[in-house]
């Protein structure tokens, strides 16, 4: 009991270093000048913005402009001749798109390669580009965060980790805060308001239940989004640690594989803690009395986070100290924002459910490996990150 309410405390010590402004601060925000009054600004309807609605409430996400056809583009019809029935002919093409981080050695996004650089293999079969673009803009998340009645560390890593990444956003942003520990909880819908999911994060003071069901969490979250429009992003903070779930890991590594447009980002908790048992001997603490082997326990956890991150073209971190969080999120921001947009119509046109492999590579005018050099005339190394898979759409008949 007196443990419980030392890290009730401890938590509520972190909040008020976290959220709350200095008095002065406060004091001068609240107090309006003499002679005048102060108005709350009224609050944008989310539903607006569009977006499907559901069991959820509204999902908000910014409308799409509606480009009207230039007028030579536009098709027009054959003239009907007298005696000819008329037919109408519906080919369904696929478009596949793959979203490519091109990034140095130290996770720096290098820019400005032109279309003729990449090369796209679908199960080993070239694809004909027929479309290229970088991006860079706005981003459509979620922000998954464990929550659970555990060990202090996890849950302050999770707290202090999620605030890190509402400071990273832009305006243009839109994301929802989702927590979990025997089921998710949403505690803040899609805004593009900061101070909202901050509201939402302050909820977060007493954890009432010690499960962490992961696997539930993040299928439950995947079909809730998978729903919207464009590429979407899963921030997960977590444990990597699944105790209750109805879903097996299988189950979640097939949903992941059907998903379209979603990519993980993991970020790992309790790290430092991890670290410290481990040289001290102390692993048996963190787990329970039916484990064999806590700390290989613990690396399938850190193994589970970077498959869901492998498997969508995303990435894993595991922070060791606090100070890591901000350098983690605006690598994070960096390889979400400035991207190259590839899509190409696939030669194999069977709508068969079937997994596709997807290769991509960056070739020279002689189609070997593309070869780039610094201002040093020094070999720069790189690396891409994409979907490395997709699902073919089943055929219904």
């Amino acid at each position: 009991m007196q443990a419980g309410m030392l890290k009730s405390l401890a938590l509520a010590a972190l909040f008020a270093a976290l959220f709350l402004p200095p008095a002065g601060a406060a004091q001068s925000q609240q107090t309006p000048p003499p002679g005048q009054t102060t108005q709350k600004p009224e609050q944008t309807t989310t539903p607006e913005a569009g977006g499907p609605q559901g069991d959820i409430g509204p999902i908000a996400i910014p409308k799409k402009k509606e480009e009207t056809p230039k007028k030579d583009d536009t098709p027009r019809l054959p003239k009907k001749q007298e005696g000819l029935p008329e037919y109408s002919i519906k080919v369904n093409v696929p478009l596949v798109t793959v979203d490519v981080s091109v990034m140095t050695k130290d996770g720096t996004f290098i820019p400005s390669l032109k279309q003729e650089y990449f090369k796209v293999f679908e199960d080993g079969v070239p694809q004909a580009i027929s479309h290229f673009s970088q991006t860079q803009t706005g981003i459509t998340a979620v922000l998954l965060v464990e929550f659970a009645n555990t060990f202090f560390d996890f849950e302050r890593d999770a707290i202090i980790g999620s605030y890190t990444f509402t400071q990273t956003l832009k305006k243009e942003d839109w994301v929802a805060l989702i927590s979990y520990d025997m089921r998710p909880h949403i505690l803040t819908d899609f805004t593009q308001n900061k101070n909202e999911l901050i509201g939402g994060l302050r909820t977060l003071t007493i954890a009432m239940s010690a499960e962490t069901n992961l696997f539930d969490a993040l299928y439950d979250t995947i079909d809730r989004v998978e729903q919207l429009e464009g590429r979407k992003y899963i921030i997960l903070v977590a444990s990597g640690r699944d105790t209750f779930s109805k879903k097996n890991y299988d189950q979640l590594l097939k949903r992941i594989q059907a998903t379209k447009d979603i990519v993980i980002y993991t970020v790992g908790t309790g790290q430092a803690l991890r670290q410290y048992a481990e040289s001290h001997g102390l692993m048996r603490a963190l787990c329970g009395i039916t484990s064999f082997s806590c700390s290989t326990e613990f690396l399938q956890f850190d193994n589970q986070m970077r498959t869901f991150a492998k498997m969508t073209g995303g990435r894993a971190y595991f922070p060791i100290f606090q100070a890591q969080f901000r350098e983690i999120f605006a690598d994070v921001g960096d390889k979400i924002r400035n991207q190259y947009s590839i899509s190409y119509h696939p030669t194999n046109r069977n709508q068969d459910g079937s997994l596709r492999k997807i290769k991509v590579e960056l070739v020279d005018d002689q189609g070997g490996p593309l070869r780039m050099k610094d201002e040093k005339g020094k070999d720069v190394k790189y690396q891409l990150i994409y979907r490395e898979a997709y699902k073919a759409r089943q055929q219904v008949e």
